[in-house]
């Protein structure tokens, strides 16, 4: 059974309020601010069914999370739905996957007033297998305190997530990598790759050149790596209003072209795609 995408992460590192405000005048709506029993912090951009994380690290304390302190900025986590973290970690281990032992952590939220704990297990791969970022798969607990109708709601009119662009220099090795941490099967059209998972979303992975010839001097910094999750694209069926919204914010970049928007934003070293 192919895994469904559950989030994509954004590594803010130490510059969470930045990275809010900027995705807020972007016109999505944040969670409020979560505080993890393993030490970092995030908001979250909710959608029906998937959504985006900012991930960071606070200011003032001796938890820090050695894996984000470790991570470069930007987006550097792709995350799969798991119905048990446990099940999930054995069956990709039996499959030839290096994976790390599950772990469990939780983070308070408060809904209406009322304070809950939203509590988590994850099964992650071994960190040499992917470049590009984390790659891992987590089990909720209590989904009804992240899909909270609210915070589902976005002001810009993006509604999903449809793609994530990675790139890479040696695609015929990593597409099968992807494909088994997926569990599905990889589709060839020229020199790019796809996986897709259920709902839609998809992988695709690409050369350098080609994400040259796709994002120009958008395309975000590469600082050494061979390969990194190169753009985040969301379902956006107002593009008129993201541009609106979008150039009115001085730490970005935006161009338009084919149907599409793209959006840099430098200090989260990240690339938006909106179509």
């Amino acid at each position: 059974m192919t895994f469904a995408l559950d989030h994509v992460v954004i590594n803010v590192l130490f510059d969470m309020d930045r990275a809010a405000t900027l995705m807020s005048e972007l016109g999505f709506t944040l969670t409020p601010r979560g505080y993890h029993s393993l030490g970092s912090i995030n908001h979250l951009v909710m959608f029906e069914h998937d959504y985006v994380e900012l991930l960071g690290l606070p200011s003032g304390t001796d938890k820090v999370r050695k894996d984000l302190l470790e991570s470069p900025r930007g987006l550097n986590g792709l995350v799969f739905k798991a119905n048990d973290a446990d099940t999930t970690q054995r069956t990709l281990r039996d499959a030839g996957v290096a994976m790390l032992e599950p772990q469990s952590f939780s983070r308070p939220v408060t809904i209406d007033g009322v304070e809950h704990e939203a509590r988590f297990r994850t099964a992650r791969t071994a960190p040499e297998l992917f470049e590009a970022g984390r790659v891992y798969y987590c089990q909720h607990y209590t989904p009804e305190l992240v899909w909270h109708r609210p915070w589902m709601l976005h002001t810009n009119g993006v509604c999903g997530l449809k793609e994530l662009v990675i790139v890479t220099s040696i695609a015929e090795v990593d597409v099968l990598r992807y494909a088994k941490a997926a569990q599905s099967s990889p589709l060839r059209e020229g020199d790019d790759w796809w996986i897709v998972l259920p709902g839609g979303f998809r992988l695709t992975l690409i050369s350098p050149e080609r994400y040259r010839a796709r994002y120009g001097e958008l395309g975000v910094q590469a600082d050494g790596r061979g390969s990194l999750f190169g753009a985040l694209v969301f379902d956006a069926p107002d593009l008129k209003r993201i541009g609106n919204l979008a150039s009115s914010i001085a730490d970005l970049r935006v161009e338009s072209e084919h149907g599409s928007l793209r959006v840099q934003a430098p200090s989260l070293n990240t690339l938006f795609e909106f179509c």
